[in-house]
């Protein structure tokens, strides 16, 4: 499999990318805003498998050259099978101090940068690819909500209509669009939602389901919004 992960520096996407590299049959490309974080997750994934095929690249998802990544991804991989759509950020504040610019970089990281990447990359994309949207349970219908966290949550429920809108959109071109609304992994970005609180699921853990996900959800699953939680949070 031919894959492309953003948002690998920590947490549940640097631990995906640790599953991946686990065989010797796929391609990853790994993009992170950090060079340093890129270069630890390099160096592990190298002690855990010197054979795999793992390509680490800088890549900002909202302000970077999506041209020059285009070049990079064909240079590398030539196509795409599976693209994980993993960055984002959170913004915990309460509602009348959050500004309009706090709710735009919400929507810039964790929708539009996400937009700006399916569409770039849709050109290289093979027939049956998988696009992995990661959500959140912040966003899905019906959760429970927490205070503070209004853009963050507004901002993953956009991406995950998005998700059911590209599935039928690219029916024809067979590729497939699922979202995994994730509920609480022992991450930096919960550490910073709920300072106190201590989740049940593991980083690695989540990171396993997604790498799966990823590589096999599009079998069973097209246009699908899949709350991924034991816990609330």
């Amino acid at each position: 499999m031919k894959i492309l992960i953003t948002g690998v520096s920590s947490g549940v996407g640097f631990e995906a990318v640790l599953e991946l590299i686990q065989r010797n049959d796929h391609e990853v490309i790994a993009l992170a805003r950090s060079e340093d974080k890129l270069k630890k997750l390099y160096d592990i994934a190298m002690g855990l498998n010197p054979d795999c095929k793992l390509y680490p690249a800088t890549f900002d998802i909202v302000h970077d050259d999506y041209g020059s990544l285009q070049t990079y991804v064909k240079d590398k991989m030539g196509s795409i099978d599976v693209l994980i759509n993993n960055a984002g950020q959170l913004i915990n504040k309460p509602f009348a101090e959050i500004t309009h610019i706090d709710f735009a970089a919400m929507l810039q990281a964790n929708l539009l940068g996400h937009v700006k990447m399916i569409q770039n990359m849709l050109p290289l994309m093979n027939d049956n690819a998988h696009v992995v949207n990661i959500g959140s349970m912040g966003g899905y219908m019906g959760s429970v909500k927490f205070p503070g966290l209004a853009a963050y949550s507004a901002s993953k429920a956009a991406l995950h209509a998005l998700t059911e809108c590209l599935a039928v959109e690219y029916t024809e071109r067979n590729i497939h669009f699922n979202c995994l609304a994730l509920g609480s992994a022992q991450t930096e970005m919960l550490e910073e939602a709920f300072p106190n609180y201590k989740s049940p699921v593991m980083a690695f853990e989540m990171g396993k389901y997604i790498a799966d996900f990823a590589l096999t959800g599009h079998k069973f699953f097209n246009g699908k919004v899949i709350p991924v939680a034991v816990t609330t949070p």
